[in-house]
């Protein structure tokens, strides 16, 4: 029977060498966070999971076994039929469950048994979440970072995606997170991924830089809405080199007013979100821009939502906090413009 264990640090070298990953756990735990690529052929499904454990707890551990393997007889039948029947002899899988055990064993004795040859990780996704924190302590360490700072709707993301389409490496932690950074960061519908999504997002990312070549991300805080950045990664970030990006206060109103449409179409949502400043800015100011906002008036909301709100703010962090802003790469104006950012983006990679 071609079964082979792997150890965690082995297993991330190697993820290439596999024509597949899978993972046998439950589709909820496959959600929270899985190995990058890894496809969700669940051994139980949640309902099945919850049947199971209350039955151990409940009956005894011997009914729950026998419950327990006949449910994933059934499944693992069911995925050879679909997902097995047309590989090949040579087809290699890497297996891995919870803590590489009962679910993932039973998966890989009987692809083993058809004469796949089948890795399971050794001690599961565990193993492999040990190996992702121990490597995000390590990697930020190996890059000379720059650091894209400017005050709030001055295009760095926008930036960064011109940055990334001319060949740099970027990092992108907002887009990692699913979030704009701020109060209003949050896009409706759309939820930022676990803690523990997120890093193997932000890990899988940077394991593929070149450590030959700078890598430039924006000045972002110790958290990305709720996600918080590894600590090794703000430490560097904060003693990098920094580029200032900027772009004149009413072309910044117009540029929010794109980018966060939908709270241009969705007065409702804005004012709820404006709530989340009655701490800091008190609740007269606050009711009075979604008076503004409810009155069709969201541009002058946003301009003084600038103005008194996220520009004094973000310049007391980033002095706080970003050492290279005292004596910047660069400062790149731009004016609103597609191509006036590609010419910023030019000038920051000839840096």
């Amino acid at each position: 029977m071609a079964i082979v264990r792997i150890p965690a640090a082995e297993a991330l070298a190697r993820l290439g060498e596999f024509d597949a990953v899978i993972d046998a756990r439950s589709p909820g735990e496959y959600a929270l966070d899985r190995l990058p690529g890894a496809l969700n052929w669940p051994s139980l499904n949640d309902a099945e999971r919850a049947l199971v454990g209350t039955e151990y707890r409940q009956v005894s551990p011997f009914a729950a076994r026998k419950r327990g393997a006949a449910l994933v007889a059934r499944n693992i039948a069911a995925h050879i039929e679909r997902e097995a029947i047309d590989k090949p002899k040579d087809w290699r899988p890497l297996l891995y469950c919870w803590r590489g055990g009962q679910r993932s064993g039973a998966l890989a004795t009987v692809l083993g048994a058809i004469g796949f040859r089948v890795h399971v990780l050794d001690g599961g996704y565990q193993a492999f979440r040990r190996a992702v924190l121990a490597e995000l302590q390590a990697l930020p360490a190996r890059f000379a970072w720059r650091v894209v700072c400017g005050v709030t709707g001055s295009g760095k993301s926008r930036l960064l995606q011109h940055l990334a389409a001319q060949g740099a490496q970027v990092l992108d932690l907002e887009a990692l997170a699913n979030h704009r950074g701020s109060v209003l960061g949050l896009v409706p519908g759309s939820p930022q991924p676990t803690q523990k999504r997120f890093e193997t997002r932000l890990w899988e990312t940077l394991r593929r830089f070149d450590a030959a070549r700078p890598v430039i991300v924006e000045s972002e805080s110790r958290k990305v809405g709720d996600l918080r950045v590894p600590e090794a990664l703000v430490e560097r970030m904060r003693a990098a080199p920094c580029v200032v990006l900027e772009l004149p206060l009413h072309a910044r109103v117009e540029l929010l007013m794109r980018d966060y449409d939908f709270f241009v179409r969705d007065t409702a949502a804005f004012c709820e979100r404006l709530d989340a400043l009655r701490i800091l800015r008190g609740n007269a100011l606050v009711e009075g821009w979604q008076e503004r906002a409810r009155a069709g008036l969201t541009r002058e909301v946003v301009r003084e939502l600038l103005e008194r709100h996220y520009d004094p703010i973000y310049r007391r962090s980033m002095q706080n906090h970003f050492a290279g802003l005292a004596q910047p790469l660069a400062s790149i104006a731009w004016d609103g413009g597609d191509a006036s950012l590609a010419a910023a983006a030019r000038a920051v990679v000839a840096l």
